[in-house]
C-alpha cells in the first residue's frame, strides 16, 4: 500500500481552521493563571520563528483563534500583519533563530510595529514550562510582564555595511585556503618552492606555478622568473624545483589555482563597493 504523502506547508496553511480536538487543545495549553505581575506591553504578540511557518500568538480575549500559524513566504507574512492590525496588536516579539526572522522583522517594522528581537538564552532560565505548541504564547508572556530585553540591531546602513565585510572576509579567507592548498600539491610533487620563497601567492611564486601549469619543466628557466627583490638566489630557487611532476598533482594545482583565481575578482569588487560607502553603485546585470 502506498503511504499517503504529508501535506505541504502551504496546502496545510490553506487547508481550513483548527478542528475542534485541536482548538480544544490549543485553548487548554494557553490558559494559565495569572502571575500577578504588572502589564507591561498589554498590546504584545508572540511569534515563534520557523523555517516554513510562524506560529502567532496574541492575547486570548483579541480573538476567537489567538495562535495562528503564518507561511514564511511574503504573502502570509503580509496576513500576518494584517491579522496582527485588526487584533490591535501594537508590538511583537520573537528569538533570533537563524536567519528566519530577518525578513519577519523588516515586514513587521515597515508596517509600524516595535520588533522585540530577544535571544533564547533570556527565556531558557525563566521559570515555567513551556512546549512546542505554547512557544509563542510562551515568549507573548514574558514580554507582555517586562521579562525579556531587546537585542541590539544596528541601522539598516550599518547592517549593510558589515554583510560587505564579512563578504569579503569570507572571499579571503577562501583564497588562502586555495593557497595553502597550493603548497601541499606542490610538496606533495617534491617541489619546494615555499622553503625559498616567503609566500608562493606573490609574484615570485604565482609565475613559476602558472608557468608549471603551462608546461615549463625547465628548472633553471622557472628560477629565471623571480623578481629582484627574492633573496634566495637563482640556483637555490631551481635545486628546489626538481619534482616530480605527477599528472594527477598537476591536474590538482590548476583546479586549485582556478579557485584562487574566482576569489581575486570576488574581493575586488568588495572592495570597490566599500570605497562607495554609503552609496552603493547598482549590481551590474
Amino acid at each position: 500500500m502506498a503511504k499517503r504523502k504529508q501535506p505541504s506547508t502551504f496546502e496545510r496553511l490553506n487547508s481550513g481552521k483548527l478542528n475542534r480536538k485541536q482548538r480544544k487543545e490549543l485553548m487548554r495549553k494557553i490558559e494559565a493563571e495569572d502571575p500577578g505581575l504588572e502589564v507591561i506591553h498589554r498590546h504584545a504578540a508572540g511569534i515563534d520563528v520557523g523555517n516554513e511557518s510562524h506560529m502567532v500568538a496574541v492575547p486570548p480575549d483579541r480573538d476567537p483563534q489567538p495562535i495562528r500559524e503564518f507561511g514564511s513566504w511574503t504573502k502570509g507574512l503580509q496576513e500576518m500583519a494584517e491579522w496582527l492590525k485588526a487584533c490591535g496588536i501594537e508590538s511583537v516579539v520573537m528569538q533570533s533563530t537563524g536567519v528566519y526572522w530577518v525578513a519577519l522583522y523588516d515586514m513587521l517594522e515597515e508596517r509600524g510595529f516595535k520588533v522585540c528581537l530577544t535571544n533564547a538564552r533570556d527565556t531558557k532560565n525563566l521559570p515555567g514550562r513551556k512546549s512546542d505548541v505554547q512557544e509563542a504564547q510562551w515568549l507573548r508572556k514574558l514580554y507582555s510582564y517586562g521579562l525579556l530585553r531587546n537585542s541590539f540591531r544596528p541601522p539598516e546602513q550599518i547592517r549593510s555595511l558589515r554583510s560587505l565585510w564579512r563578504l569579503r572576509d569570507r572571499h579571503v579567507r577562501e583564497a588562502g585556503e586555495e593557497i595553502q592548498h597550493m603548497q601541499k600539491a606542490l610538496t606533495q610533487m617534491n617541489v619546494q618552492l615555499a622553503n625559498t620563497i616567503s609566500d608562493v601567492s606573490g609574484v615570485t611564486g604565482q609565475a613559476i606555478i602558472r608557468a608549471i601549469l603551462a608546461g615549463e619543466r625547465d628548472v633553471y628557466r622557472l628560477a629565471d622568473l623571480r623578481d629582484c627583490r627574492i633573496r634566495a638566489s637563482r640556483e637555490e630557487i631551481a635545486r628546489s624545483l626538481e619534482g616530480t611532476w605527477r599528472e594527477d598533482m598537476l591536474f590538482e594545482l590548476q583546479q586549485v589555482v582556478d579557485r584562487y583565481d574566482f576569489c581575486q575578482p570576488q574581493i575586488r569588487q568588495c572592495d570597490q563597493r566599500l570605497q562607495c560607502w554609503p552609496r552603493f553603485p547598482a549590481v551590474p546585470r
